[in-house]
């Protein structure tokens, strides 16, 4: 069948849909959850790859699920992601009142894109040929709650702190080619084809002083609390030091600034990402951070750990992949701005660590209301959120399966990185200096 027949096909069924696909998308963003906890989302996906009647694995990676167009196809498999996670936003209006978790980053519409891209493709499966289509709902792209995911680490149910990460480590990504996924934007009149972002180091760090009573005998104390504030004043001093086409960003909290008031605080945590546009400036910044902290702690007469944890690597999009997904975008919505985001963003996303080992975007669509991560972020234009994605990443899933995958395969031969799904811990082994 004609590529273009079996575009109208799938954007057809996709429409015929909306509501099933917009009641989806509404569900999950009514029921937050945060990472390696997303059941009801994953219950979702697996009810809707059911009804489609496609086979699916699921406890990827704690809650992720993987789904195949076709049983059994020979050729480049081509992987349609959606996230599954929320952020932490007690003040949002919609935000679980126990756990504070909100969907403020549009991750539920994700979800429902993806699937609403599987339906799509379902009503043509028949006539796909030369390659296969893998519908993947990823966990954890927030990296949130460090402490309690560190315990999954330590417990050996985790390596990462990110879904797409273990999904990596765990093999899952295997037999998947290339990658695609869309992000939500507030920019209504836009399609973003592609937009480089920085990764990070995650960071957690504890100040280990003296305790003393704070007004009987402070001198025989050490007090972390102070460490901890030189080494916030230490890090804004290195700033200048940062080059401003890496991109550093450098942010710290202080998650634990004692215990009580008339005591000198002997045990103080901070947690903080270091980001940037490239794997050396991460380093690079990384250890000047590092070294601040450590001659504060010293300065104060206290100890310190400093407990380094991969974060995501720098997001780059495969250029011939985008330019795929760039023809979809001005064929299928000729009143959109359809463009290419040069300057470098300041997110993160796991998304970069798949880019890393083999072609693979994210692009971005509007319909979202006020800023992301805010308590003020809302879903708006239904149409732009769930069924725009869904439709760009199916047509373009077709035309690189087209022609016996001559596209597809074109990309792969052309993609150019000495690093894949065999040796992705290197790359983090060498960041980490391990």
């Amino acid at each position: 069948m004609d590529k273009e027949l079996l575009k109208k096909i799938v954007c057809d069924t996709i429409d015929a849909n909306k509501e099933k696909i917009y009641a989806i998308g509404r569900s999950i963003y009514e029921k937050p959850e945060l990472g390696y906890k997303e059941v009801f989302a994953s219950e979702t996906v697996k009810k809707t790859f059911d009804e489609l009647g496609l086979k699916y694995e699921d406890g990827l990676a704690v809650t992720g699920i993987k789904a195949k167009l076709k049983d059994d196809a020979a050729g480049p498999n081509i992987a349609i992601m959606g996230e599954l996670d929320a952020v932490v936003c007690p003040d949002h209006p919609n935000a679980d009142p126990v756990t504070g978790a909100a969907h403020c980053c549009g991750h539920f519409a994700q979800t429902a894109a993806m699937l609403a891209a599987a339906i799509g493709l379902n009503a043509v499966k028949d006539e796909i040929s030369g390659g296969n289509i893998t519908f993947l709902s990823t966990p954890a792209e927030e990296c949130v709650e460090l402490e309690w995911r560190k315990g999954l680490i330590a417990d050996g149910k985790l390596k990462y702190l990110g879904g797409k990460q273990e999904l990596i480590r765990t093999g899952v990504f295997d037999d998947i080619d290339m990658a695609m996924m869309v992000h939500g934007t507030n920019f209504d009149d836009n399609i973003n084809c592609s937009a480089p972002n920085v990764g990070f180091i995650a960071k957690n760090v504890k100040f280990i002083g003296k305790e003393a009573h704070a007004g009987f005998a402070p001198w025989d104390g050490a007090n972390a609390l102070n460490a901890a504030s030189l080494a916030l004043m230490a890090i804004n001093s290195i700033r200048e030091t940062l080059k401003d086409q890496d991109c550093i960003r450098i942010h710290p909290i202080i998650t634990k600034g004692g215990t009580l008031v008339n005591i000198v605080p002997n045990d103080v945590r901070m947690e903080m990402y270091v980001r940037g546009a490239t794997i050396e400036a991460i380093k690079d910044a990384n250890a000047k951070v590092n070294r601040a902290i450590r001659g504060c702690a010293y300065a104060i007469g206290c100890e310190v750990v400093i407990d380094d944890l991969p974060g995501y690597l720098p997001m780059s999009d495969d250029m011939n992949l985008a330019k795929v997904f760039e023809e979809n975008a001005k064929q299928l919505y000729p009143e959109k701005n359809v463009v290419h985001v040069k300057e470098v963003g300041g997110a993160s996303g796991d998304v970069g660590d798949v880019q890393a080992i083999m072609p693979c975007i994210q692009g971005g669509v509007g319909g979202f209301i006020n800023d992301f991560h805010s308590k003020h972020f809302q879903p708006g234009d239904e149409e732009l959120i769930y069924i725009v994605p869904a439709k760009l990443m199916a047509c373009t899933a077709i035309d690189l399966l087209a022609d016996d995958a001559a596209k597809a395969k074109e990309i792969i031969a052309n993609f150019d990185s000495p690093y894949n799904c065999k040796n992705y811990d290197a790359i983090w082994k060498d960041i980490m200096g391990k």
